[in-house]
């Protein structure tokens, strides 16, 4: 079986128990006879919904003053060797009480083309956690699992200011940190393709996570999901009405807590007949300096032309293949393989 410590991939015949479900869950009632075993549970992301409400929220334009539909000039041409992708996957292995200890496994890996070939670059990163409510649990059963996992233990009530009890609670609050985890895998491999590569990363997520990434000229950020959508009033039309092969104008997005980064939209497929965010994708890239500001939309073009060269062959049998590339379906099928 895979043995994973630490961001490598391992062979061998043994298994860990921190990173093993069954295993795990075999010694953790060693460990806490009073445990109860939660049993062969659905994976915790099948049934999350995320608390983040939809939003809009108005950005400042870069080219231009006003947002406007722009045709993407340009004939679609391949400009992305290589595309980043994470998963994670968690699972309650017992309840101490009533609450949840997680097993929380997240992996990330960098697919690159050789010669139409998809090839892994680098090293892989599989890690695992278990991720326990620390505030819900006796000091001496917070000592057991500390002496047993080390650095592996997670507690998902450490900074929080309001601390409930309700498992269901404390399942998203052990998600979301699973979350923060790969997010941290993905970075980290993406920062060592911007340090060591000079050609193109295709990242499937955003980029402003990281300072590095962000202001990296290698690296593009494609984003699938819309919850929050940086367009209001009349700029909220023109982003849903795009038609296949148009984008938006630049916008920034700035946040306190991330790297601003260049942003616009784009429409990969005719969304005829589907709802308004069907092929509809956000791209994030470095925000140029003021010597290059002036040819924004250029760089926008060209790296529009990138995506738009993505579309085929379809990513199927996904069910988001319409804003779904092949090479990013590509990364999935290999980290569902080594994990």
């Amino acid at each position: 079986m895979l043995l994973r410590l630490e961001g490598r991939v391992h062979s061998s015949e043994a298994g860990d128990v921190a990173v093993n479900i069954r295993l795990l869950q075999r010694r953790l009632a060693t460990l806490l006879p009073e445990a109860r075993t939660a049993g062969a549970e659905n994976t915790l992301e099948l049934g999350f919904q995320s608390n983040d409400a939809p939003r809009l929220i108005s950005a400042t334009v870069l080219e231009g003053g006003t947002l406007v539909a722009r045709e993407v000039r340009g004939t679609p041409e391949p400009g992305f060797r290589a595309f980043l992708d994470g998963t994670q996957r968690s699972r309650v292995a017992t309840y101490v009480g009533t609450s949840p200890v997680v097993h929380g496994t997240v992996a990330a890996v960098v697919r690159e083309r050789r010669a139409r070939r998809m090839e892994t670059w680098g090293t892989p990163l599989v890690q695992s956690r278990l991720y326990v409510p620390r505030a819900m649990m006796q000091s001496s059963t917070w000592s057991v699992l500390r002496a047993e996992f080390g650095p592996l233990l997670v507690d998902t009530t450490d900074g929080e200011a309001d601390v409930t009890s309700h498992p269901l609670a404390l399942r998203d609050a052990a998600i979301h940190r699973v979350q923060a985890h790969r997010e941290a895998v993905e970075q980290r491999l993406a920062e060592q393709w911007c340090t060591t590569e000079s050609d193109a990363l295709f990242v499937d997520g955003g980029i402003s996570g990281s300072e590095q990434v962000a202001q990296s000229a290698h690296a593009v950020g494609v984003v699938k999901s819309h919850r929050t959508l940086y367009a209001e009033g009349d700029a909220l039309g023109v982003v849903l009405s795009l038609n296949v092969g148009e984008r938006s104008s630049v916008f920034r997005i700035t946040s306190s807590k991330r790297t601003t980064v260049a942003s616009w939209y784009l429409r990969l497929r005719d969304s005829a007949g589907h709802d308004p965010m069907w092929g509809l994708v956000r791209a994030e890239m470095a925000l140029p300096g003021a010597e290059g500001m002036p040819r924004i939309g250029e760089l926008a073009d060209e790296r529009c032309r990138w995506l738009l060269a993505e579309v085929s062959p379809l990513a199927l049998p996904d069910a988001r293949w319409d804003k779904m590339v092949y090479g990013v379906r590509d990364c999935e099928e290999f980290l569902r393989a080594i994990q």
